[in-house]
C-alpha cells in the first residue's frame, strides 16, 4: 500500500483539514444508511475537500479531493472496475495491469491518488482495450 501522508491543509484553499467521522460529513442518517457510522475521513473545514480513510483505520485511502475530483475518481472506478471483472481478473491482478499500462509502480496505482488527467487516461485505456476486443469478436 502507498504510504500517503496524513493531510492537515488544504492543498485546495490552504484551510485546516481534521479527521472527522462520517456522521459530520454524510450526516447521521445517511451514514448509518451507507454502513459508514464507524469510518472517517479527513475533511478540509473550508471548503469541503476529503478523502476517506481505510476501513476501520485512520489511514488516508489517497489525497484531498474537491467534488468535481471526487466525481471523476468515482466514474473511473466504475470503469476500471468493470473492465476488470469483465476479463475474469482479480482485482490485484486489475491493478497490476493498471500499473504496467500507466507505467506507474504498483504502490502508485490506486485511484484514489489519481488527479482528473491520470483517470482520463486510465478510462481512455479501458476503453480502447475493450473496443479492440470488439473489433475480434466481429472479425
Amino acid at each position: 500500500m502507498p504510504l500517503v501522508e496524513i493531510p492537515t491543509i488544504c492543498r485546495y484553499c490552504g484551510g485546516a483539514v481534521h479527521l472527522v467521522p462520517a456522521a459530520k460529513v454524510y450526516g447521521p442518517a445517511a451514514a448509518k444508511r451507507l454502513g459508514l457510522e464507524r469510518e472517517k475521513f479527513y475533511q478540509c473545514q473550508n471548503c469541503n475537500a476529503r478523502v476517506g480513510c481505510h476501513k476501520g483505520s485512520t489511514r488516508p485511502l489517497g489525497n484531498l479531493a474537491n467534488e468535481a475530483l471526487r466525481m471523476k475518481r468515482m466514474e473511473t472506478h466504475q470503469v476500471f472496475d468493470s473492465f476488470w471483472k469483465e476479463r475474469g481478473m482479480s482485482r490485484t491482478q486489475g491493478y497490476k495491469w493498471m500499473a504496467k499500462k500507466l507505467r506507474l509502480s504498483e504502490e502508485l496505482a490506486h485511484i484514489g491518488g489519481f488527479e482528473m488527467d491520470r483517470c482520463q487516461k486510465l478510462i481512455r485505456l479501458c476503453e480502447k482495450e475493450r473496443n479492440k476486443e470488439k473489433k475480434k469478436e466481429a472479425a
